[in-house]
Order: structure tokens, then C-alpha cells, then sequence
């Protein structure tokens, strides 16, 4: 942990956490409050009559948990796992959720001051998901609202599987 720096106020040093992740070659983030775990690519079993972006869902420890497709859901193209691609097991609204990415980098911390606003950039569907996007040294990281993500009529109809 860090000690404030002299002369900062207290709005200079809010921050919070993220989990970056990538798909199709760019890095993601998402509040590192609602990530519950990460997990290796497991078999997942598909459930007919759903939207195409859910892969279906897999046994958690007992609890059954609905796998969507990251990259699907963002509407970029589809890719088969690797040993780099992983589940986050993400908690909104009560409701465990895994998203399949390419790969989950580290937890970063970002400065509340430093996200701008969503760009009108990109196709509708993944614009719409967009919360922010951070610039560093090492790119940009596009912040996503997993409310946004797991809000529409769609997904309304899947989330009791």
C-alpha cells in the first residue's frame, strides 16, 4: 500500500480496482468487486433454444452457472478456447455468471479522474456496454458495465437456467 502524496486531496486518490481481460486483441476491464473467480475452460454443456452468445452452463461446486461468450456478446468473431482462455465467474444481482475470454491479465488500479467517457465508437453492440475507457502507457483499456452486458430482453429470458 502506498501513502497518500503530500499536497493530494482526497479525490485525487480515488480509485478502484479492475480485472483486465482480452478479446480479440484488445484489453477489458471490469469492476474486480463483482469477480468472483477465475476458472481454466471447462466442459461446458449447451442448453437448445437460447440466444447464441450463451455457451450454456457448467456445474460450480453444485451451483449451475450460465457460461456466456465474450466475444460473441461484444459482437467480435468467434474463436476456439486456448489454454490462455479462462471463465470469470462474475456476480450481478445476486446471479453467478461465467464470460468466457482469450485471457485474464492482472487487477490494476484506476484512477476515477483518468476514465473518460464511453466513445460513440464501434458497432451498437459492443458500444452499448462500454462504461469508460482508461489511456496508459500500455494502451487503452475499454472498462465494461456488466449491467449493461447482462441487461437486455434476451438475457432476461435465459437467466433462471
Amino acid at each position: 500500500m502506498t501513502a497518500p502524496q503530500q499536497g493530494s486531496d482526497a479525490k485525487s486518490n480515488d480509485s478502484s480496482s479492475f480485472v483486465t481481460f482480452s478479446l480479440a486483441e484488445e484489453t477489458y476491464a471490469i469492476d474486480v468487486l463483482q469477480v468472483q473467480e477465475v476458472l481454466k475452460v471447462t466442459e461446458i454443456a449447451p442448453v437448445p433454444g437460447v440466444p447464441n452468445y450463451i455457451l450454456g452452463i457448467i456445474n460450480l461446486r453444485g451451483d449451475v452457472v450460465t457460461v456466456i461468450d465474450g466475444r460473441r456478446r461484444m459482437g467480435l468473431p468467434d474463436q476456439a478456447p486456448t489454454d490462455q482462455s479462462r471463465i470469470v465467474i462474475i456476480d450481478v444481482d445476486n446471479q453467478n455468471v461465467g464470460i468466457l475470454v482469450d485471457s485474464v491479465a492482472e487487477v490494476v488500479q484506476i484512477p476515477s479522474k483518468s476514465i473518460d467517457p464511453a466513445p460513440a465508437v464501434g458497432n451498437d453492440q459492443s458500444s452499448r456496454f462500454i462504461l469508460g475507457v482508461y489511456s496508459s502507457s500500455d494502451g487503452l483499456t475499454i472498462l465494461i458495465s456488466l449491467e449493461k452486458l447482462l441487461s437486455d430482453e434476451e438475457w432476461e429470458l435465459v437467466r433462471n437456467i
